[in-house]
């Protein structure tokens, strides 16, 4: 299958900044699908906490962005599935996630779910990327027909 995520993921990548506000707050945007009524219900299912850090607060007043901890982990609901793809693909808890490296972390983003949710994770957590603690909030999208192989 051909790829078409890896520029898919700079475009979306330079629509969040990992950095924080002087008052510590996020700078983040909400996503061009977060009106999709999926979105306000994943949002409902937010962790409180993702690899041990604490909720901060965003830019935004949508629910359909959230972050944790310093630097900031950045979850977002409606951005656009990536289209079909063999390469960076894995399931955590049966949600399959879409990876790609950033500059400052990695950016995973769920695969066959539309709208689909995107997590920015810094390089201090990229390691092992929490995804399992979005599980919850992704399950209240239906999986489409696209699944990791």
């Amino acid at each position: 299958m051909r790829s078409v995520f890896p520029a898919a993921a700079c475009a979306l990548a330079l629509t969040v900044t990992l950095a924080a506000c002087g008052d510590n707050t996020v700078k983040a945007s909400p996503a061009d699908q977060a009106s999709n009524p999926l979105c306000a219900k994943a949002a409902q299912h937010w962790p409180n906490t993702v690899s041990g850090q604490k909720s901060r607060k965003v830019t935004t007043k949508s629910p359909t962005v959230h972050a944790w901890g310093d630097p900031a982990i950045i979850v977002r609901c409606g951005v656009e599935s990536p289209g079909p793809t063999a390469s960076g693909c894995v399931s955590v808890d049966g949600i399959d996630w879409v990876g790609s490296k950033l500059s400052d972390g990695g950016s995973y983003i769920t695969y066959g779910r539309s709208p689909a949710i995107e997590v920015l994770v810094p390089t201090k957590y990229n390691e092992l990327p929490p995804l399992g603690a979005f599980t919850k909030a992704v399950q209240q999208i239906p999986q489409g027909t696209h699944r990791c192989s």
